[in-house]
Order: structure tokens, then sequence, then C-alpha cells
């Protein structure tokens, strides 16, 4: 199965007042602050960064900017220093004779610098071409102070001008860019990993968090500017060890709590503005998704409101799943109700899938135990089901490794959510994955963090943490040594030019569900740390 575009135009939706009425409590303040540039670049080849670019600082000094001239065809580019989320605002003034013509001016915002390099009108994948961070502005009358209406995702900020006249000339002064969060760094704890580069990994982490968490937990501040499942599991994970923001966190489950369908299901994401909206697109790893971040947020809270609040909506996302099991314990999966797994279509994705059905089913269970749910011997039966079939009919005991049933394909994916679901003892869990590194490493085919997160946990899970730190250091580790002031949506160390939209002008590289590593640190694998 394959991740496909979705249009469901027929759906009937449920909005439930309370749920979202609770939702809006616990909406955030949005924190803002004045960051200036420090230093004018420009933008050189290399291959050894993301996408064959870096900046570099030019001789001109940025306190210099007001002396800079330029006319049709001249560009600048401002550098803020870090990657920042919010609005940008600059003094512009004509310089010379009369102004006999208006300024058309092209503001390019950009993550990364090979941005600033790419052709835009040469783009032609998928996504559309708005989500590109340019602009083409006319000025009638200088000087004059800009300030751009819409919210930004930037490290860089170029200024082309298109044409004035040849009679004058434009100064540009007093850039300021607003960033914007609903947290701040003096939230995080006051300490420090022994390890350096884990440290900068953890810092990276932080940032890249930071910067998602808007009025919700977004996805990417660039694109897609929304709430999905996916990525807000992970980033509550990540949270609970970092900024411990549990407002945000129930503000995300009261939203996909109160947009279901008219049978019960979760949409993968849900818009925020201009009023709450769930979107058309329903997967079938992240519905179950909502259950399994329900349960971390009862665990970090206790927070009996909430599971009261949201114990049905989670008990009919499992039992819509459990409709696709059949009475021997096989996953059904159905391709109006794909699982997601990662980006990559390199291997098939029902095993995986199997694997998160026991994995949520699970964590359910916990939940059903504590509201005395009446049907608690019913989801432990479907559970053993589950398990039985995974045992009996997707694990070859020969190789010691999961397979697909349906075409004996064994890949990373399979083995590392059988090793999360932990339906094997931990001694069978370590040999499974010690036969994936030694069949299936270096890793190929997996497009996402997301999916590399997974794999990482499964070594803790399995008691492998040198394994785990080591794949931390070089996949993470790696996209800092390619650039990354934040983390990105997709990486593929094999093919750093990978997108999943068909050019990487589009990719998001500040990215939910890549800001992870604090937690597998803190929670799996932190021996020491410096206060």
């Amino acid at each position: 199965m394959t991740f496909t575009y979705q249009i469901n135009d027929d759906v009937v939706w449920n909005k439930d007042k309370k749920l979202l009425d609770k939702a809006d409590r616990n909406k955030p303040e949005i924190l803002k602050s004045k960051i200036q540039p420090v230093a004018i670049v420009e933008i050189l080849p290399d291959e050894k960064k993301i996408n064959g670019y870096k900046s570099a600082i030019t001789k001109t000094k940025i306190q210099h900017l007001p002396q800079v001239l330029l006319k049709r065809d001249d560009s600048i580019i401002l550098d803020l220093g870090d990657h920042y989320v919010g609005t940008f605002a600059i003094d512009i003034q004509s310089i010379g004779s009369p102004m006999d013509a208006p300024l058309f001016l092209k503001v390019k915002f950009a993550e990364v610098a090979a941005e600033i390099a790419a052709d835009s009108a040469a783009y032609d994948g998928w996504l559309s071409r708005s989500w590109i961070q340019e602009e083409y502005i006319h000025l009638d009358v200088l000087p004059t102070t800009l300030k751009m209406p819409r919210r930004y995702s930037c490290r860089f900020i170029e200024l082309s001008v298109v044409d004035t006249s040849p009679k004058w000339q434009v100064s540009f002064q007093n850039p300021v860019f607003t960033a914007e969060s609903s947290v701040t760094m003096e939230q995080l704890p006051k300490d420090t990993l022994a390890d350096a580069e884990l440290e900068a990994i953890c810092n990276v982490s932080v940032k890249t968090l930071m910067d998602c968490m808007q009025d919700v937990f977004e996805d990417g501040p660039k694109r897609d500017r929304r709430l999905w499942l996916g990525d807000l599991r992970l980033q509550a994970l990540a949270d609970y060890y970092t900024f411990n923001d549990v407002r945000l966190i129930k503000r995300g489950l009261y939203l996909f709590g109160g947009m279901t369908t008219s049978e019960g299901k979760i949409p993968a994401n849900v818009f925020i503005t201009p009023q709450l909206t769930p979107d058309d697109t329903f997967l079938f790893d992240y519905s179950l998704f909502f259950v399994t971040t329900l349960f971390d947020y009862i665990q970090h809270t206790n927070d009996v409101e909430v599971l009261e609040d949201l114990y049905p909506v989670a008990k009919k996302q499992i039992d819509l799943a459990l409709l696709l099991v059949t009475e021997q314990g096989k996953l059904c999966l159905q391709d109006e109700w794909p699982v997601f797994i990662d980006w990559s279509n390199d291997f098939k994705k029902n095993t995986a899938g199997h694997g998160v059905m026991i994995y949520a089913l699970k964590r359910f269970v916990e939940l059903a135990k504590r509201q005395e749910d009446v049907q608690l011997q019913f989801y432990q039966e479907k559970l053993a089901q589950l398990v039985a079939y995974a045992k009996d009919y997707l694990f070859d005991a020969t190789e010691n490794l999961f397979i697909v049933a349906e075409n004996e394909e064994i890949n990373i994916v399979s083995q590392v959510w059988m090793i999360l679901s932990e339906i094997m003892p931990p001694e069978m869990n370590k040999k499974i994955l010690e036969n994936t590194v030694k069949t299936l490493f270096p890793i190929e085919g997996i497009a996402t963090p997301y999916t590399y997160h997974h794999v990482v946990e499964a070594f803790c899970i399995a008691g492998m943490k040198k394994e785990a730190v080591t794949l931390i250091k070089d996949y993470w580790g790696k996209m800092i040594d390619m650039g990354a002031d934040t983390f990105w949506e997709a990486f593929k160390p094999e093919d750093p030019n990978f997108s999943p939209y068909g050019s990487p002008i589009v990719n998001s590289y500040c990215h939910a569900w890549s800001c992870t590593p604090p937690y597998l640190i803190r929670k799996y694998l932190l021996t020491k740390i410096n206060k």
C-alpha cells in the first residue's frame, strides 16, 4: 500500500462543542521577540551542504546596510543567524533623482541556503508552488516601512530589486524580524549533556520544537502549518522532556477529539484558521496514535478530566481498527484508510501496520482498565489474537526476522514496529535487531526522521543503547554537518536531495517529527549530565 493524495469530499463531520471549547481554553499566548540580522551573506556552491549550497559572510558589514545602494537586478541577502518563525519589516528609501517609477521588489525567505539559490520558476513538484516563500511587491512611494503581512519560516531573507529606473537607487535599513512561538528557552531544564555531540543535537532539536510550537503543535511552520496527529505524538514526547508545555498537548488532543466523522473516525490533521476544520485525509496509524498520545499524556499528567472526556474517542478508533482484524488475528488494511509509516514507498508496510495495531491496543487496554470498561476482556482477547497471528504467521523463526506475509518481504519497518509492540521477550528483540543490522544496514530507502526515530527507539527497547547513540549521531548529526539550524522533514543520507514532493524547494527544513532526540536521550540513553 502507498500513501496517496486523498480527496474525500463526501465526509460528514461531527463537531463536539464541549471538547472544542476545552481546546480553545488551552489556546496559548504567542510570545514575540525582535531579531536583528547578524550579517550580509552570499550563497556559494558546496556539495557537502544540503542541496549543494552554503552561506558565506560578505565583506559588507550588516551595520553598513543603509549605504548599500541597489539598482535593477541587484540583490542582498540578510542572515538572521538562526532559524526563526515570524514576520518581517524593513525601511526602504530612494536615493538619487526624484522617484519617477515604482519600486518593483522581490523578497524571498529561506530556511536553508539552497532555497535562495533555487529557481522557483523551475519548480515542477506535485505540491502547490504557493508554499514557496517569495513575494513580488510594487511600492509607489518611498520612503516607507515595508511590513510583510504573512508569517515566514526562515534564516535567510533575500531582497532583490526587479526594477527601479535609471534615475535612482534603493537603500534598505532597520530590518527587523519578529519571531513568534508559544514557548521560550527559559522553560528548558538547566542542565547539559556530558556528550558534546548529543548536546548539540538536543539543542537543534529544541529549536525545531520551539519553532513548531505556535497556536498548536504545527508539523512545519513553513509548510503545512497544521496539526498532524503523527507529529503531535512525537512533539508531545519531546515536549515532556524539554518545555513540558502540557496545555498545548491537551489542546491538540481536544481538537482531534472534537472533530470526527459521522462514524467516529479521527482525521489525520486539522486546520486552525480561518476556522477549525478537519482535513479529509485519513491514515490508519495516525488514527491509532490518538490513543497512544492520550495514553502518554495520562501517564505524564494523570489528568482524569481529559481521560474522561476523550476515552470514548480513543475507544472508537480502536473499534474501527478492529473491524479490519479477522478472527484469526490478521490485520487487513484498506486503500481508503492507508497506513503511513514513512514517506518512502520502497517497502511494504503491512507488517509494520500490524505492529502499530498491537502497540496502540496494548496502551488502550491500560486505559480501559483505568476506566473499568465492561468490554475490557474483549479487547484483551483481540490483542491476544493479533499477537498470536504475528508470532505464527509474520515471524520467520529460521531467520529470526518478521516478514510481510503477502510476499515474504523482509524490511526494517516490520522489525522496528514489532519490537516497539514488545510481543517478543527482550532477548529475542535484541536478536531480531542484531539480525536486522546484519542484513538490512546501512539503512536505505527510509526517507524521514519520523521513521529514524522509531528505529532508534527500537534499539533502546532491545537494550542496544550503543547502536542507538551511533544512529542518532550518524543521522541527526549528519544534518547538522550539512548545515541544519533546525531538523528537516525528509532526509535520506544516501540521497540528500530527496524530496517526497518532486523538488526540495518545498521541503520543510524545520519539521516537528524530527525533534525527538531529547526524548530518546533523556528517557533511554542518559547516563550523565552536567548540572
